[in-house]
């Protein structure tokens, strides 16, 4: 079974990721990453192969990292130790110090418990499905056993977390001045450099969930509990909240009301933005196909073009590479600005919504009505054989159906799931009676058919 999922790596800490398997994970990427054209010329040049490594704050962290950097070391990578920062932190130092490539121990928003390892090759970038396939196939291959001064060195990257807020401020096309902002940090890898680096920018902060224990990360704060985030912002009386999640590559807003501000909306507040500026490449917006309707009727209102991905940051990633394209993201808060990052960066993204709202003088509420939301209404249909789900006569009939009645006014996406035994429904239409109906009718239809 491969180990490898959608990103990197990912598990129970002592559970199915062990120390054993960062390590020798660590050095089958050292064997296939630290060989090759360009490694060859580095070496010819009397260069050392190097490698960025950080992680998250969460407890198994510790024992993961150790674990990764010694087996790069003991295959003749120099590591550089940024301890913890966010994952985009890692991907952008990876570029700045022209690494051969990086390592983040981290489980983005999953609980404490769970932990994960990205690696990122040269320039940042995360790794084809490919590469992810010879590092596995080299776990069970010969190791590199340099002897010596051959053996790696490991040292502290002193000035790394610098290095990324300076990188970030200069991406600001408008200070946040007159802003008051609240950072939710998911007590994650966040916790430090995002406070610093909005009030570099201007702002006023006031900060929640910043204050790690390595057990509390995620726990009822962050991107996925936005809860106490909207009670702080009402509390404090500030401008906009912002939650990153636990590794950072997150952020989802909230208004000044305390309604939710999500990643289909905040792209669209760039987008616009952007297209403004003449930054937008070719007046493209890439996203996936769980994006809001309204995010698409928006765009095309404001004569911008969407491009459509299967679900996940990385084949948004893929195509913003392969199209040119300087605009993307997902719902969920991933959203990717390739012009100053190679992946998501939930603090470049805060800092650019809210130099919006400077920049216009608008509040976030004003800024987000540039989209009108649709109601949306997912289901998880479990227990049924999600691989007949595109093929059934039935369900295409129901699907079909949905369609018709809904028109213009509505969306359905019937998809199953790549993990699990079950099929997602979702279902978007001008009201959410509307939307929650036909999306338990198709659930029913889901079930009928193709129950186990």
């Amino acid at each position: 079974m491969p180990i490898f999922g959608t990103d990197g790596v990912r598990g129970l800490a002592n559970g199915p990721l062990t120390a054993d398997l960062a390590l020798s994970l660590a050095q089958a990427t050292a064997v296939v990453l630290g060989q090759g054209r360009s490694a060859d010329a580095r070496r010819a040049a009397g260069k050392r192969i190097t490698a960025v490594v950080a992680r998250d704050p969460r407890v198994s962290g510790e024992f993961l990292s150790a674990a990764v950097e010694a087996g790069l070391a003991s295959s003749g990578v120099d590591v550089y130790d940024a301890g913890v920062l966010p994952t985009p932190a890692t991907a952008f130092l990876i570029a700045d110090i022209d690494a051969d490539f990086g390592v983040m121990v981290s489980a983005s928003h999953n609980p404490a418990p769970d932990n994960g390892i990205k690696i990122f090759a040269r320039g940042g970038v995360k790794l084809p499905d490919v590469v992810e396939e010879r590092i596995e196939h080299a776990m069970a291959g010969p190791k590199l056993q340099p002897t010596g001064a051959g053996v790696g060195r490991i040292r502290r990257f002193a000035d790394a977390e610098d290095r990324y807020v300076v990188h970030l401020l200069g991406s600001l096309p408008h200070r946040l001045d007159g802003i008051h902002v609240v950072l939710d940090c998911a007590h994650g890898a966040a916790s430090g450099v995002s406070p610093e680096t909005f009030r570099d920018a201007g702002a006023q902060v006031t900060v929640i969930g910043a204050d790690p224990d390595g057990l509390n990360i995620n726990d009822g704060v962050g991107s996925t509990h936005l809860d106490k985030l909207a009670e702080a912002v009402l509390a404090h009386g500030a401008d906009v909240g912002i939650a990153h999640d636990g590794d950072a590559d997150r952020c989802l807003a909230v208004d000044a009301d305390g309604r939710v501000v999500d990643g289909d909306q905040i792209m669209a507040i760039l987008a616009v933005a952007m297209k403004e500026r003449g930054t937008l490449a070719d007046d493209t917006l890439v996203a996936t196909v769980m994006s809001n309707l309204g995010l698409h009727r928006a765009m095309a209102e404001n004569g911008i073009r969407v491009e459509q991905t299967s679900v996940g940051d990385r084949y948004v990633l893929e195509r913003m590479n392969e199209g040119g394209f300087s605009l993307g993201g997902e719902q969920s808060g991933h959203v990717i600005m390739s012009e100053f990052a190679t992946t998501g960066d939930g603090l470049l993204t805060g800092l650019h919504l809210l130099a919006e709202m400077a920049r216009q003088k608008k509040s976030l509420a004003e800024l987000a009505s540039v989209m009108t939301v649709f109601p949306q209404v997912l289901l998880n249909v479990k227990g049924v054989d999600r691989s007949r789900a595109n093929s059934d006569e039935g369900v295409s009939d129901a699907v079909a159906r949905s369609v018709a009645e809904l028109g213009d006014s509505g969306r359905v996406l019937l998809r199953p799931s790549g993990t699990e035994p079950l099929v997602r429904v979702m279902v978007e239409a001008a009201s959410a009676e509307d939307a929650r109906a036909h999306a338990e009718r198709l659930a029913d239809v889901v079930r009928e058919r193709l129950a186990l």
